[in-house]
């Protein structure tokens, strides 16, 4: 049985390679060429809405339409100015850059929040100095520094709270630390911290229902369970203090092999739906629009970055789940087509309804952030 696990995993690894080597190694295409091959439903278009972003990763909305946009691996933070007002082809202007995996941006009275590994920034009075390099003062800097899903999501919610995940710092396992795996609160200042929802192994991406105010996220499961397991997971925090199964339990509360002893699964929440196995969901967004037929309103999309270690790739696209009275009824495609055969092109990361009713999908793998659109 050793063996076989050994021989799986050696499998799943050059899986892995021979996927990676495959995308590196095929034709190149110009990106905006490629976007002939992403399909969406009909009356939908997508078109690059700014270009040259190296690794844009979570996405927040600041004043007079300008989109902040942090990376994970370059350093930097952007501001997309549409100073044309032609949603396409906007300004690119690096706000900050030098900084640790500043993937988390936030936006609240005129300030911009942002989540490096084991600190949160606050640039003040934002809008006025986009291209001055504006000096941040800082809220925190006492989070975990662990590098292991140390990058950050960040964002406020509707009571006017700063609200930051802290990822499990390793596959699996169980820590000292009652922070790791969990979804923290404080208040704007960096004050009053404290744990909201615990049992989240790794969350990039969280929103409010627009009609109860209640809190929705996405989490990734542990990898090494094989393709199929453990599932991605779409989950509900009505209220604070919930316990979401990590790291004992997936899925609807089944038992992790990694344990030998599980403790009493009757407080734990199950997901609100279970997502695809290692599709890597990531940012998640109600949409709150008017553009896109009314169906699609206070639905749910998610950008899915797409698996690393599955034999066969999944994810890599944009998809929607709808709900009817605050309950899951489907999980669907929405965008697909930055995965074709073998070859990555794309990896969408985040997403973000932007005033007109169009909406944002940020591209780590492209530096691409696109506009979709409905007529």
């Amino acid at each position: 049985m050793k063996h076989f696990i050994r021989f799986r995993l050696v499998g799943l690894m050059l899986a892995a390679i021979f996927i990676l080597l495959f995308s590196a190694c095929g034709k190149a295409q110009p990106v905006d060429a490629r976007l002939a091959n992403l399909q969406l439903p009909p009356g939908f278009q997508i078109e690059i809405y700014a270009a040259g972003v190296k690794g844009a990763r979570s996405m927040t909305l600041g004043e007079n339409g300008v989109v902040f946009v942090g990376s994970r691996s370059e350093g930097m933070v952007y501001a997309l100015i549409d100073e044309q007002n032609r949603g396409t082809n906007v300004s690119v202007v690096t706000v900050a850059s030098g900084l640790d995996t500043p993937n988390g941006v936030a936006f609240r009275a005129g300030a911009l929040y942002v989540a490096e590994n084991s600190r949160i920034l606050r640039y003040d009075n934002i809008m006025a100095s986009l291209r001055q390099k504006p000096v941040p003062v800082v809220i925190t800097d006492n989070l975990p520094p662990d590098r292991a899903h140390g990058w950050k999501y960040l964002a406020f919610g509707p009571d006017g709270k700063l609200y930051v995940p802290i990822g499990a710092p390793y596959n699996i396992g169980v820590s000292t630390d009652p922070r790791f795996s969990t979804i923290m609160q404080m208040n704007p200042d960096g004050s009053e911290q404290r744990i909201y929802a615990a049992g989240v192994r790794n969350t990039v991406g969280f929103d409010w229902d627009p009609g109860s105010g209640e809190l929705w996220f996405t989490d990734n499961g542990r990898d090494w369970l094989g393709d199929n397991l453990p599932p991605d997971e779409l989950n509900h925090a009505p209220r604070a203090g919930l316990h979401f199964g990590f790291p004992h339990y997936y899925g609807d509360n089944v038992p992790d092999p990694e344990f030998k002893q599980h403790p009493d699964p009757t407080h734990l929440v199950v997901p609100a739906h279970k997502l695809g196995a290692h599709v890597a969901a990531l940012g998640m967004k109600f949409y709150t629009g008017k553009m896109f037929p009314p169906e699609y309103h206070n639905q749910i999309f998610i950008a899915e970055h797409g698996s690393w270690n599955r034999s066969a790739p999944v994810g890599y696209r944009v998809s929607l789940v709808r709900l009817q009275a605050g309950r899951v009824v489907s999980y669907e495609d929405f965008a697909t087509g930055w995965l074709q055969n073998l070859s990555v092109w794309g990896r969408p990361v985040d997403v973000l309804v932007m005033p007109d009713g169009a909406m944002l999908v940020s591209d780590d793998r492209a530096g691409q952030v696109y506009r979709i659109s409905y007529r």
